[in-house]
């Protein structure tokens, strides 16, 4: 792979000198991990790419997987000498960060079980520079392992890459690069964005307040302006990590346009469908006690849960002692292409998320066309206007509504169709567009330099 300043000379045909320059830092993207996140940061940059200059900064990413307007740079493709030919310094002393901890963390499950950290009290963990310090990223599984050292080590290379680079505003996606945004502007100066898709108090509940929360919290205030998906979202960084709202400017998720398709069930029944992480921020049980108040009323229908998690084995054991192992059933992971499978069969899509910062499965099921049943307690009810809304422990209405659809089809078009229509206002050009304004409204780029 060729060095930095070979992988600068990429050019975008959209924008013009004068567009903003926009240094992104991601965790994850396509194809290397094709999870949500790394969607909606692809998707993202490819939009914002046609009106900024946008490089983007990832632990992993694969040589020969090029995106047409975006700079995109893999460290796992940066050989130690380029890293220690390019001029750093270290600017930790300037901003205090957390100790350092060993610990087997997921950024996408809550971290109860990591022990809070005092943010006033230690440096994060030297990293050597060296032959080995990029063969972090040469992994299998960003998400596997010691996750805090995967995210320290990027956070210490990309501030050491990021030196050699020329842009406006640094722009970053979660907790995992805040480390890596935070040494960025201490380092160069240059005004911190940070794009909030999920946090630690959705996965965990409130009094979660361990490692990641401390994180998120200090990645926040030290931002210039915060990006949450949703208003939802806006409420939880203030309520629960006491950010104003005036750094608060939300943007929603966009989606990607599918060509929608219907394929014959091989069983008679009509069938209610889940999709998500099988977690306690996804609400899993309450889906169990819906199915259970539908089914008192209608054996002929079959609920589906796509996903895995840590509630797998007890959503098993619920189903069968509730009495309807024989109408419930879990697929377990599905990829995309069997989703859309599912999708293609649902008759009624349904969402009971305790804490969603958005819920693109939701948007996901009105492009198929089918009505969607989508707890308040998230941000997608912000622009599917037109779905069925329920509080996550309300399941009695939730089951009335699924009972109401299955059975009267004037008010499943009705459903159908209002949601459908909100699907113009959801794009990622739209969401780019915004960003651009957020960049501007808060002065982290010149006027003169909006195209």
């Amino acid at each position: 792979m060729p060095a930095t300043k070979e992988l600068n000379t990429v050019v975008n045909t959209h924008t013009s000198p004068s567009s903003p320059r926009v240094l992104m830092l991601g965790w994850e993207f396509p194809p290397v991990i094709n999870g949500g996140l790394g969607v909606a940061c692809h998707d993202l940059c490819i939009a914002l790419s046609k009106m900024a200059n946008v490089t983007m900064i990832i632990p992993k990413s694969n040589p020969d997987f090029v995106v047409k307007n975006l700079n995109l740079i893999g460290l796992n493709t940066i050989d130690a000498k380029t890293l220690r030919n390019i001029g750093y310094t270290e600017s930790y002393k300037k901003v205090k960060q957390v100790h350092y901890i060993n610990t087997n963390l997921n950024p996408y499950y809550n971290s109860n079980n990591s022990p809070a950290l005092d943010l006033h009290s230690q440096y994060l963990k030297k990293v050597q520079i060296g032959n080995e310090t990029a063969e972090v990223f040469h992994i299998e599984d960003l998400y596997g392992g010691d996750v805090i050292e995967k995210v320290t080590v990027f956070g210490k290379l990309a501030a050491k890459l990021a030196l050699s680079l020329d842009f406006d505003i640094i722009h970053a996606h979660d907790w995992m690069t805040m480390i890596a945004g935070m040494e960025i502007k201490a380092a160069t100066g240059k005004p911190l964005a940070v794009h909030i898709h999920s946090l630690e108090v959705d996965r965990g509940g409130p009094n979660s307040k361990g490692w990641v929360y401390q994180m998120e919290k200090r990645g926040m205030e030290t931002a210039d302006v915060l990006m949450p998906v949703s208003n939802f979202t806006g409420h939880v960084i203030h309520d629960h990590y006491q950010i104003p709202w005036s750094k608060i400017h939300t943007i929603h998720n966009g989606i990607r346009p599918v060509v929608p398709f219907r394929s014959e069930k091989l069983f008679k029944e009509k069938m209610v469908l889940f999709v998500g992480r099988l977690t306690r921020q996804k609400g899993p049980e309450y889906f169990v006690e819906i199915a259970e108040k539908v089914l008192q009323t209608d054996q002929n229908v079959r609920f589906v849960m796509a996903g895995t998690g840590e509630y797998f084995n007890p959503l098993l054991e619920r189903a069968a002692q509730r009495g309807i192992a024989h109408r419930f059933h879990l697929t377990g992971f599905l990829n995309l292409d069997k989703v859309r499978t599912l999708l293609s069969m649902a008759d009624v899509y349904v969402m009971p998320s305790v804490s969603e910062p958005f819920g693109l499965s939701a948007v996901e099921a009105v492009q198929f066309g089918i009505p969607a049943v989508i707890s308040k307690q998230s941000g997608v009810a912000e622009v599917l206007k037109g779905s069925l809304k329920f509080d996550y422990w309300d399941v009695d209405r939730a089951a009335g509504y699924i009972l109401r659809l299955l059975h009267d089809d004037v008010l499943m078009d009705k459903v159908k169709e209002d949601a459908y229509k909100d699907l113009e206002n959801i794009s990622w050009d739209h969401a780019a567009t915004k960003v651009i304004e957020g960049y501007r409204k808060f002065s982290l780029i010149p006027e003169e330099e909006i195209v």
